[in-house]
């Protein structure tokens, strides 16, 4: 870390509410995590110098180091300082999981908000076009190619494509969200994935139907792309009939 005269740079704000110190110190320090002041990895101050640099108790910083944990931006263990994480949406897929997990209403619902989402995520890849997301769609729609008949490399493939799909748009804010539905793709995915009525030819279309999505948004068509992705989930929409003839006894 910089030395203490260069640290009070860091966190550039003011506690205007003396009622929720703890809200406002954790919120300078987020500020600090998003703008890129402080790097994934890099140590936080101490807790007393926070607590100094603020302006309240140490009591009052270990709550808002607390906070920053809860919500997944700062890594802390007994002993020693706590660290920055890098920005993804871990916290929102361990929700996920565990709704999709509880009954199959819930996942249909997950699955409603997917489409919702990605519909919008796909024209704006289709604008952008960042070079990454690009290419991690690419190597996906390979590795599904690769993975027919194994389910988990399938699915592994399947969760990075939309990944990358996020990537595409070169909003890091998307492509949290998409890590943050990880728990939902997995879960969809591998239901479809296991069923055991499904052939080579359904392998297939499901590969085809993402190399077109892929297609439309590398040539930069923003209504292919709606279209194709729209194409994407009305074929999921169809599997999740079948699944939940299967599984109807789950629901919530």
């Amino acid at each position: 870390m910089p030395a203490d005269a260069e640290r009070k740079s860091i966190f550039a704000a003011k506690l205007a509410s003396p009622s929720r110190l703890a809200d406002g110190v954790s919120d300078a320090i987020a500020a600090a995590l998003f703008d890129g002041r402080i790097a994934p990895g890099e140590a936080l101050p101490p807790e007393g110098e926070i607590a100094r640099e603020f302006g309240v108790s140490k009591p009052i910083a270990r709550e808002a180091l607390r906070q920053l944990t809860s919500a997944g931006l700062v890594s802390t263990q007994q002993g020693k300082v706590a660290r920055a994480k890098a920005l993804s949406g871990e916290p929102m897929d361990r929700i996920y999981a565990y709704a999709v997990r509880s009954s199959l209403t819930r996942l249909q619902e997950a699955n409603e908000m997917r489409r919702v989402i990605e519909v919008g995520i796909a024209r704006l890849a289709a604008e952008r076009r960042d070079p990454r997301g690009l290419e991690v769609m690419r190597q996906a729609v390979l590795d599904m190619h690769a993975g027919i008949g194994k389910p988990g490399d399938f699915t592994e493939a399947d969760i990075q494509f939309h990944l990358g799909l996020a990537m595409a748009t070169g909003n890091a804010m998307i492509r949290i969200q998409m890590e943050g539905m990880r728990s939902v793709q997995r879960e969809v995915s591998e239901l479809f994935s296991r069923r055991s009525n499904r052939t080579n030819a359904d392998w297939l279309a499901t590969v085809e139907r993402h190399q077109a999505i892929y297609d439309a948004i590398a040539a930069g068509d923003t209504n292919l792309a709606d279209r194709r992705i729209h194409e994407h989930f009305d074929a999921a929409d169809i599997a999740s009939l079948e699944v939940a003839g299967k599984l109807g006894g789950q629901s919530a």
